[in-house]
């Protein structure tokens, strides 16, 4: 799957506990569709796990009402997990899904990662699903690259997003250019930093898209995602304002700028 996508992330306060009226799976699609994008990847997001067989069913039936193609994502790579999005998956027609080596519950080595990877792999290349491993800053982008080239299949591989690996002190240039041939999926939200009150230190955030620290032109001119049928998932890193209906006003601004900025770079 390529194109333009959103994400359970860019209506991240829509869909919060502090929302008024809370934006749900199916609201967020029409959301998508209003908004003119033909992909939608529900990502982090626990209550489709809770969606018995008609819930996904009916999920599936409005994207595609819509024309919407959906991609998962979740955290996590032990065997129990992936075959359960593999399932999720299934169901929902998506054929990418992305995760973290590590979940909430579980942080597994390397190696045991590797080996729950390769249990699974076999069984998602049969459905034609990619796992893509999110680039982050809990395991180091050469470490993510060294698993993806250890397992050496096709069908799994990398979700691009260079803005968390800042926090591991990793420049998101060299974790482009070091993970483009492996690429997947991207994320893509831009980031600043911003001098915190009193001028101590500094809050790491995010930025409406071309006004930050991504170098997005470099992004795509070394991951080629349109020609390599590479899709890509608009997030944000939008902090809380002074109340959350302003907080959700500046969100879907955010989500209007960012198309528009992605649209002309296409």
């Amino acid at each position: 799957m390529s194109g333009i996508g959103l994400s359970t992330y860019a209506f991240f306060w829509q869909h919060h506990e502090l929302a008024p009226a809370r934006l749900d799976l199916a609201g967020m699609l029409d959301r998508t569709a209003e908004a003119g994008v033909g992909l939608f990847q529900i990502c982090d997001y626990p209550q489709v796990e809770q969606l018995d067989e008609s819930g996904l069913a009916a999920i599936k039936a409005r994207a595609d009402d819509l024309g919407i193609t959906l991609e998962l994502g979740t955290k996590g790579v032990s065997v129990q997990h992936l075959a359960r999005y593999r399932s999720l998956a299934g169901a929902l027609g998506a054929s990418v899904v992305r995760s973290m080596v590590y979940s909430p519950t579980e942080r597994p080595t390397l190696a045991e990662a590797q080996f729950s990877i390769e249990t699974e792999l076999g069984a998602w290349e049969a459905e034609g699903l990619t796992l893509a491993l999110e680039t982050y800053e809990q395991v180091s982008s050469t470490d993510l690259v060294s698993l993806v080239e250890t397992v050496g299949r096709d069908s799994f591989g990398i979700c691009l997003d260079p803005a968390n690996t800042v926090a591991a002190l990793e420049n998101p240039r060299d974790v482009i250019d070091r993970t483009a041939p492996y690429v997947k999926n991207i994320h893509v939200k831009d980031f600043q930093f911003t001098r915190r009150g009193g001028w101590v230190g500094f809050t790491l955030e995010g930025a409406q898209l071309g006004t930050g620290l991504l170098d997005y032109d470099h992004l795509i001119a070394t991951v080629r995602p349109a020609e390599r049928g590479i899709s890509q998932v608009i997030e944000h890193w939008l902090p809380l304002g002074a109340s959350i209906e302003e907080t959700i006003a500046e969100e879907n601004t955010w989500n209007t700028h960012n198309l528009q900025y992605l649209r002309s770079k296409s």
